[in-house]
């Protein structure tokens, strides 16, 4: 039986470990693999009158199909702005501005770009990885402490380090799950 306040540092140590994992998902819907979706736009900031303001904030971004997005400014005015943020994002993405909408088309990518996105997935997966471990770290270090101060059995050291293992196991273990999800999704053509 774990203690009660060994048991508070194993479920902070477990949410920590999900949002870790969480970060790593919503990073991973950041990179593009060859289908068009919406959220590779979701980091785009656009200069809204002075303010840095989220594209989706302004505009209604869709995928009509496989390899086209559209971007539709609620504010017709901000559309060369928009413009602009997209093309200084990085993503590799050329859009067409006809005046109401602005097209973006995705290229296919080439077996060049997809070893360098896969790359980049890898990259991600062992951030998150290596902040998982942190955690655990600190939440062994606070059990060892607590247990000294709080003058509590060894024996419930031994057993609160070996929960915290068991939850590190399994958050890693998704993370590793994600990035072969997200290697296949982006390898195929």
């Amino acid at each position: 039986m774990i203690p009660e306040e060994l048991q508070l540092i194993i479920d902070t140590a477990d949410e920590s470990m999900d949002e870790a994992v969480s970060f790593c998902k919503k990073e991973f819907s950041h990179i593009r693999a060859g289908k068009a979706s919406p959220s590779i736009l979701d980091g785009i900031k656009v200069d809204y009158y002075g303010s840095q303001t989220p594209l989706n904030q302004l505009a209604n971004v869709s995928a009509p199909d496989a390899r086209l997005l559209t971007v539709q400014p609620y504010d017709k005015s901000v559309m060369e702005d928009i413009e602009k943020a997209i093309m200084s994002a990085g993503l590799g993405l050329n859009p067409n501005n006809d005046g109401t909408i602005i097209r973006i088309p995705l290229p296919m990518l080439s077996e060049e770009r997809r070893k360098e996105l896969v790359k980049h997935a890898g990259e991600v997966a062992e951030n998150a990885r290596i902040s998982i471990r942190n955690i655990r770290r600190n939440a062994n270090d606070e059990i060892k402490k607590s247990v000294k101060d709080d003058s509590l059995p060894e024996d419930s050291r031994y057993e609160a380090e070996e929960e915290i293992q068991k939850i590190t196991d399994t958050h890693t273990s998704n993370v590793d799950e994600l990035l072969s999800v997200k290697e296949e999704e982006i390898m195929t053509v």
